[in-house]
């Protein structure tokens, strides 16, 4: 009965090895992990991101309203903020125009840049309406990625 319990013991630690070298590692954990914004409350919550998951997702509040979110570092006056802000853009939900950080007023766009220092903010909506005379921002801004 021993052996037996001990054969079943070293089953178990094999096992539990073979998980830690084959199962999902750090990295991949972090990368599937994102943050999602419930379109019904405006609300971000964190989704890990599964094969074959729906989008849109379903939201804290029930709802099939969980949407990826694009997130926005910038303050009202332009500095560069620690904690972001997340964004549901217009687009996703089918929204025409472009979408405006809730918090900053600042333009967010699809793969929204993580800004780096000495780099100009984003416009706010005035300044971009007084640009673009309320015209849609071209589908890929590149002057703000770089």
């Amino acid at each position: 009965m021993a052996a037996f319990a001990g054969a079943v013991l070293a089953l178990i630690i094999f096992a539990y090895a073979m998980y830690g070298f084959f199962g999902p590692n750090e990295a991949e954990a972090v990368s599937a992990t994102r943050t999602f914004v419930d379109a019904s409350t405006g609300k971000p919550f964190k989704v890990t991101l599964e094969v074959g998951m729906p989008i849109p997702c379903k939201a804290p509040s029930g709802n099939m309203t969980g949407y990826p979110a694009e997130l926005c570092y910038w303050t009202k006056d332009g500095k560069i903020k620690d904690s972001p802000t997340a964004v549901l853009l217009n687009e996703t939900v089918g929204k025409t125009g472009p979408t405006f950080c809730p918090d900053c007023g600042r333009l967010v766009i699809g793969h929204n840049p993580q800004p780096k220092p000495g780099k100009n903010p984003p416009p706010t909506e005035a300044e971009y309406k007084s640009r673009n005379r309320g015209a849609s921002p071209p589908p890929d801004d590149r002057d703000r990625r770089q």
